[in-house]
């Protein structure tokens, strides 16, 4: 089987065997748009359900509870006078959390002893703690103040490092998919967003660059010289520097899912360790998320505006003519192809290596 996927990935890299991710571009872009608008429709309609950090309240940590079950809790609420639903949550396996809005301090401690007495604990084994409105605003904003200066650097990083506004517009858009995508499937699990939340998705949006960043950075080399020679167009070109990288994509999506897998199962049904699950959670969609759009999104939607551009159009027109004038109608481009006219002499002169020489077109 390894050898098998080792075999696929030479095969791509050389050219050998391709998949036409560029030229389907409008299948993946409908593909995104749908996925932006699921998950905009389950934001509007579940909404985010957002932790005691951003909402502020009272928070109560049983332990040891002879129940888990979320009942107890709203008698005890109800006894008190308010028409609230406590939210409750298993934490540990024996321990239950218990987060409801502002409470006094007279309520508060009315309800740490009740608590102790409806889930059988001793009163020492119920603690309390209180988040504020101000503080949980403050979280907020700083979170969505973060998001916002991460975006911008982004921006400003891409074009000065691409020098061109197709491939920083390109990586800005996929980066802008994959968080409303993560954020909206986040939202349809129905996990609570913490802080813990917020810094996955922050991860994740580095990830999805980087991985962006690697396929970008072979289409710059393929499409170096695109337009000097009339072997390729910049549509195959790049369509050549998605398939030579997939591989290295998936498998770098795979090591890292694999253990943040590991920690979302550990962290929601083991362990019932909130902070673990939270940020594994968005971990885990946003690598996914990433991943594909890396391959799927990003190279086909730079591509697109690309030729957007009259001399690229012009380019591929005549790349087509002058192949139709020798009766080609398809045609399998190889590494070779992309290769600087001189490194194709080169690579005939007798002790030179260079890597896969120039191989004849040949029809499929």
């Amino acid at each position: 089987m390894a050898g098998q996927f080792a075999r696929l990935g030479n095969d791509l890299y050389t050219g050998k065997r391709s998949y036409d991710i560029v030229g389907k571009r409008r299948v993946w872009f409908i593909a995104a748009a749908v996925l932006v608008i699921v998950s905009g429709l389950l934001l509007a309609v579940r909404g985010l359900n957002v932790g005691i950090e951003f909402r502020g309240g009272s928070e109560f940590t049983v332990s040891g509870a002879a129940t888990t079950s979320s009942d107890p809790a709203n008698e005890v609420l109800g006894e008190i006078g308010t028409d609230q639903v406590a939210r409750v949550s298993v934490v540990g396996g024996d321990s239950v959390r218990i987060q409801t809005d502002q409470l006094t301090q007279e309520q508060t401690d009315q309800v740490a002893a009740s608590l102790a007495e409806v889930y059988e604990v001793e009163r020492n084994a119920v603690t309390s703690s209180f988040i504020g409105p101000t503080w949980g605003a403050d979280i907020t904003a700083k979170a969505l103040q973060g998001l916002v200066i991460f975006i911008v650097l982004v921006a400003l990083v891409m074009a000065l490092y691409f020098r061109t506004w197709s491939m920083a517009a390109a990586a800005l858009i996929a980066l802008i998919h994959d968080l409303i995508v993560t954020v909206g499937l986040y939202a349809g699990i129905g996990f609570e967003v913490t802080p813990a939340s917020v810094i996955g998705l922050l991860t994740i949006l580095g990830y999805s660059l980087y991985d962006t960043v690697v396929v970008f950075d072979k289409v710059r080399e393929n499409t170096a010289n695109v337009l000097e020679q009339t072997r390729v167009t910049y549509e195959e070109a790049s369509n050549l520097a998605v398939n030579q990288t997939i591989v290295r994509s998936i498998n770098t999506s795979v090591v890292g899912v694999l253990p943040v897998a590991s920690i979302l199962f550990v962290g929601a049904f083991l362990l019932g360790a909130g902070t673990l699950r939270d940020i594994a959670l968005s971990l885990f969609i946003g690598m996914i998320v990433s991943t594909a759009s890396s391959i799927f999104l990003a190279t086909p939607l730079e591509a697109a505006l690309r030729m957007r551009r009259s001399v690229y159009r012009e380019h591929s027109a005549k790349v087509l003519a002058l192949r139709a004038e020798v009766g080609e109608t398809e045609t399998v481009v190889t590494s070779a192809d992309v290769r600087p006219e001189t490194d194709r002499v080169a690579a005939t002169v007798p002790g030179v290596h260079l890597g896969t020489q120039s191989q004849p077109r040949r029809k499929r």
